[in-house]
């Protein structure tokens, strides 16, 4: 996969799957920018991945994300890992659960769909869009409801906005993971068989051949990226 030379925005690109995407968009030679909230995280990515441009952004505040985007010099692929996590029994799950779910899940992902859609019109030149959703949102599984929810409506957006950009050279898919093995999951759940968890660098290989220019015509896809070693 050939990147070379290509602005690509990776939200939420100092998390976990977000480091291993902007990585990987480094080794094939993106111009990589990327989204962060705390300060602590943009340190790590300073020292450890310099040549990835931050920007500080609330994803959930449509101001800032309009701000953000229109800060790009182009946008040939932008790949919304931003999100979050919370589990609870149906009992147990409140109010401030599903808004907070659809908030930092949904909401994000749509803002950030938006400006990407909005900026590759205006260079002209296409583009691709890559969502991360998650496993429950297609295989129902207890304790998920509010996850679930906000990651199924992660899914419908994608599928939409692949019919909605049909013709216009922007491809939009998404890629849903298993359990991603990360240092947080580990310290959640530290007597889960971690051989069924999949890698970030797992993800972030499917997520690149996905936002690679290489890819001409698969849109409208809702991938699952599972351990192979389930």
């Amino acid at each position: 996969m050939n990147f070379h030379g290509l602005d690509c925005m990776v939200t939420g690109g100092t998390g976990a799957l977000g480091r291993a995407v902007c990585a990987a968009l480094l080794e094939y030679g993106a111009d990589v920018h990327a989204t962060y909230v705390l300060d602590s995280d943009a340190e790590w990515m300073m020292k450890s991945l310099p040549r990835v441009r931050l920007h500080r952004v609330d994803l959930a505040d449509a101001a800032q994300v309009h701000e953000a985007y229109s800060s790009l010099p182009s946008l040939a692929a932008s790949i919304h890992c931003a999100g979050g996590f919370v589990y609870g029994s149906i009992a147990d799950t409140n109010e401030h659960d599903i808004e907070s779910m659809w908030k930092i899940n949904a909401v994000t992902t749509f803002n950030a769909c938006k400006e990407a859609v909005r900026v590759m019109r205006h260079f002209g030149q296409g583009g691709r869009i890559v969502n991360v959703a998650g496993r429950p949102a297609l295989e129902p599984a207890s304790g998920f409801a509010a996850y679930a929810m906000s990651k199924a409506a992660v899914c419908s957006l994608t599928r939409t906005l692949s019919v909605e950009l049909d013709g216009e050279g922007i491809l939009v898919n998404a890629v849903v993971p298993s359990i991603i093995d990360t240092p947080a999951n580990r310290a959640a759940m530290k007597d889960a068989d971690l051989s069924k968890w999949v890698t970030p660098i797992e993800i972030a290989a499917r997520i690149l051949a996905l936002a690679s220019p290489d890819n001409t015509s698969v849109t409208g896809r809702i991938m699952p990226v599972y351990s192979p070693r389930e």
